[in-house]
């Protein structure tokens, strides 16, 4: 039995389904009940309670982990309890190079640190930004046909979710890759305006980009996330701390097929944009 947690988020979602359609028992960790895929078995629990889990792992041998919860060492010592063997964490590639005092590094630095405290079996997945993310500009879509976004200048190795998943269920169901982290990102590096303009030829709309001030961003960024990761980001975007934009081929390599375009993922969501 393989547990995926964050099962109803972009990648967990994703998992779940690859790993159903290839015969593999998965059972979904979901906050609140939700439809599954067939043959994909639901169980609540909570990361942040550590006790909560028991159920859940009951048979379990590997899980999909997210990090940033409260108690991460003892959420593995409840896995570790139960007989779990193996952990694949979703982590970032903000980790390699990255300031422990940077709030969305020291995140995925502290989480990475757990697990391997954890004695378990390991593999880091460490991913570019995510296509997904293009879903925040619905609400502006909606009102017309401008997107206004930070960092409009920054180039972005991205990823579709399905891709992460895909490389998961590898590391999750074939053997040789604990102890390793794999840096993976799309096929290629792209600007937002980059990104609206394939929406806006998939769509047959007149989408047009607007760059936000680094002073309009803050104010935007702060409604919507505490300071610190406004903070970090800023860190990471206007300051250069990271650099999320160099193609790697781990998902070639991992997968034997080319990571999906942003075009791929476009079309796959495009009603969320009509």
């Amino acid at each position: 039995m393989i547990l995926v947690t964050g099962a109803g988020g972009n990648v967990g979602s994703e998992l779940t389904g690859i790993l159903a359609r290839g015969g593999h028992p998965v059972r979904a960790l979901v906050r609140t009940p939700r439809p599954l895929p067939d043959g994909v078995e639901g169980v609540t629990g909570d990361l942040n309670e550590p006790t909560s889990l028991k159920p859940a792992l009951e048979g379990v041998r590997a899980v999909f982990l997210l990090g940033g919860y409260d108690d991460m060492p003892g959420a593995l010592a409840v896995m570790r309890d139960a007989g779990v063997e193996q952990v694949t964490l979703l982590s970032s590639r903000s980790v390699v190079g990255g300031h422990a005092d940077n709030a969305v590094a020291g995140m995925h630095m502290a989480a990475e640190a757990a697990v391997r405290a954890s004695k378990l079996a390991w593999t880091f997945l460490r991913p570019s930004g995510f296509m997904s993310n293009s879903l925040q500009w619905i609400p502006q879509l909606r009102a017309g046909d401008v997107v206004r976004e930070p960092f409009a200048n920054v180039p972005v190795a991205t990823i579709d979710p399905y891709d992460i998943a895909a490389v998961a269920a590898e590391s999750l169901t074939t053997p040789g890759h604990e102890g390793l982290a794999y840096a993976i990102t799309g096929p290629g590096s792209l600007r937002p305006a980059d990104r609206l303009r394939v929406l806006s030829e998939l769509l047959g709309r007149e989408l047009r980009l607007e760059p936000l001030s680094d002073a309009e961003a803050r104010v935007t960024m702060s409604a919507e996330m505490p300071e610190k990761y406004v903070d970090a980001f800023f860190r990471f975007f206007a300051e250069g701390e990271f650099d999320d934009s160099a193609v790697t081929g781990a998902v070639q390599d991992l997968t034997g097929r080319a990571p999906r375009p942003f075009a791929t993922w476009a079309r796959t969501h495009l009603a969320a944009f009509r």
